[in-house]
């Protein structure tokens, strides 16, 4: 049986299913030529990340399809109610990324409370020069230790995101009106761990204490963090959005930074991606990364052998 890794698989995951007896091919198709691929060569399996979309056209046309896999956790590329209707198998891998995410949610906090995002753009053109200009325009940083984190979305990555939190010394409250409580552990290197016991909080209550926000919750059809919720945010706070583009309304975001009632932004994600806005992605306020949450090595061998683990349990 042949699976088809549109967007990629670990060579972990690679391994493992061809122990089990699988061909995997990680050829990259193109969007418009899959369905022609899928029968020619009988793709059984079809894996994908963010990139490759599996709409009604792959799954009417594709006879031979039996599994659907997005390494990751959003499955808004995937029309996933239509192919189960059709009898498909849809499979994603909820928990193998959440720490990678976590951590890259701080690397944007930390950086942007230091001025990194800036001082990276800066230091190249400027630092031989004007050194001690820079040096004095990067003086007035702060700590996130003491501050409060605002975590919007509470699922496995969010709650990734509050252990690191917890151990930098930070309060954190979250709002998630699917989830009303949450038992938070923290474990260390020796083997020790610190459980904290959380309860879901209004959004706007949230909104309004947290130094720093962070949101984490899937596509939805209105932002999550518009206008009128960045207006209830406390003036010099912060926001980050390694979640989906599209949660948080850009426009009032640019706004925000400009009128200076948030301090900086951290985007992993945009609404117009792969081509995100110049108004973006020329802030000097906006910390960018181009849509590397789960891109860890560790990340990506978890998601390959999560995968593969399901492939062997649905198709063997």
């Amino acid at each position: 049986m042949k699976i088809l890794a549109n967007d990629g698989i670990s060579q972990s995951g690679i391994t493992a299913l061809q122990e089990a007896g699988f061909q995997v091919l990680t050829t990259t198709v193109a969007q418009e030529q899959l369905v022609n691929f899928i029968n020619e060569n009988n793709i059984v399996g079809l894996l994908v990340r963010s990139a490759t979309k599996v709409r009604t056209d792959i799954i009417d046309n594709c006879p031979t399809l039996k599994l659907i896999g997005r390494g990751g956790v959003g499955m808004d590329n995937i029309d996933v109610a239509y192919a189960k209707e059709k009898g498909l198998h849809v499979i994603n891998t909820p928990a193998a990324s959440s720490a990678s995410v976590a951590e890259l949610v701080f690397a944007h906090l930390f950086g942007g409370v230091r001025f990194l995002y800036d001082a990276n753009r800066n230091m190249p053109l400027d630092g031989d020069t004007k050194f001690k200009e820079l040096k004095k325009s990067y003086a007035k940083g702060i700590e996130l230790r003491g501050k409060t984190l605002g975590v919007i979305g509470f699922g496995r990555i969010g709650q990734a995101t509050a252990k690191i939190a917890l151990g930098v010394g930070m309060k954190v409250i979250y709002s998630d009106p699917y989830i009303d409580s949450a038992t938070v552990e923290v474990p260390f290197f020796d083997g020790q761990s610190v459980s904290f016991e959380f309860k879901s909080t209004d959004k706007q209550a949230l909104l309004g204490e947290a130094d720093f926000v962070t949101v984490h919750v899937p596509a939805q059809k209105e932002y999550v963090v518009g206008k009128s919720e960045i207006a209830l945010m406390k003036e010099g706070a912060a926001i980050v959005n390694a979640a989906r583009g599209g949660v948080i309304d850009e426009v009032a975001l640019v706004d925000a930074l400009e009128n200076k009632k948030l301090s900086f932004a951290g985007l992993d994600v945009f609404e117009s991606e792969p081509n995100p806005e110049v108004k973006i992605l020329m802030n000097p306020n906006i910390s960018l990364t181009p849509h590397i949450g789960a891109a860890t090595g560790e990340a990506q061998d978890r998601i390959g052998m999560e995968l593969a683990t399901q492939i062997m349990a649905l198709l063997k």
